[in-house]
């Protein structure tokens, strides 16, 4: 598989998460709609598995490798779905731009990547900039929004501590291995969670959510994971997450062309203020001067 190929599906599947995840909770709670795309995509993944006679490595590498990727699942898409019960589709993505920045600090931390220059800093210091930007829109109005925002940020720590804990622990398993393995993990512990918290099956899905749910069983889930651990094994971490420089753009105006969602000023110009940041942070330090010192050769004797 071409890597760039798998980088842009990435991108188009992460584009179109928020809003899909948003639809999936209608009438059924968000509980019932993660559990159901959790398992839908699970059992998926294993058919496909079993048909294409892939194996699931089950030596003590590919087991933690499951285990840490299935807990990431779970705790990140827990916190996302919480929070997209109180805010639009688009701003859920743009705060998931600080992904990068998130995941190279963790990487300059266990995988000894560099994250730390001028450049990547100030790169940092604009993205929180568009943070309290975006913050600030609703500090003194709704609690809610405020909380569905916090809950997106810990989806995002979980997640990026998820990925750099896989490539740190380097397991040589397929994309796909990890993909059904890590759900294996997730898809019991969100049943539990529905089980304790909800437990309601809805009389009826609306067809946009039992539509929003198929989508993300099977192209959210079991394509998009698979994609994104297929890339996670060829490039860096801090690179990978630059995935998420370009879906706040086009999760924006997806969420205003098919869910009304207003575009204000204060939302764009945080994102305006997180891209640039993630821009800086991955290509400035190619744009600073280099001073180039030679050495003086000494005098031939």
């Amino acid at each position: 598989m071409s890597v760039p190929a798998a980088f842009l599906g990435v991108i188009l599947i992460w584009s179109t998460t928020p809003l899909a995840i948003q639809w999936s909770s209608e009438g059924a709670g968000f509980l019932f709609g993660v559990a159901a795309r959790m398992w839908l995509g699970a059992l998926v993944c294993v058919l496909f598995m079993v048909l294409l006679r892939l194996p699931l490595p089950r030596h003590r590498a590919a087991l933690h490798t499951y285990l840490v990727a299935g807990l990431g699942i779970f705790g990140a898409m827990s916190c996302v779905y919480w929070s997209a019960q109180f805010i639009p589709s688009g701003l859920i993505s743009v705060l998931y731009g600080l992904t990068p920045m998130v995941t190279g600090v963790l990487a300059s931390w266990w995988l000894e990547e560099r994250a730390f220059s001028p450049a990547r800093l100030l790169g940092m210091l604009a993205g929180l900039g568009g943070l309290a930007v975006i913050f600030g829109r609703d500090a003194g109005q709704q609690q809610l929004a405020v909380a569905g925002m916090l809950g997106v940020l810990a989806s995002v720590v979980l997640h990026s501590l998820s990925s750099v804990w896989v490539k740190r622990i380097g397991a040589d398993v397929p994309a796909f291995a990890v993909t059904g393995g890590g759900l294996l993990v997730a898809a019991p512990l969100f049943l539990v969670s529905w089980l304790l918290f909800d437990g309601r099956a809805p009389a009826a899905l609306a067809p946009r959510a039992a539509y929003a749910i198929l989508y993300l069983g099977l192209v959210g889930s079991v394509v998009g994971f698979v994609l994104f651990y297929y890339v996670l094994r060829r490039m860096a971490a801090s690179r990978i997450a630059l995935i998420t420089l370009v879906t706040p753009v086009l999760a924006l105006a997806l969420g205003h062309v098919l869910n009304g969602e207003a575009l204000e000023a204060q939302v764009w110009l945080g994102a305006a203020l997180i891209l640039a940041g993630l821009g800086v942070h991955q290509w400035g330090d190619r744009l600073l001067p280099r001073e180039r010192r030679r050495r003086p050769v000494p005098d031939e004797i």
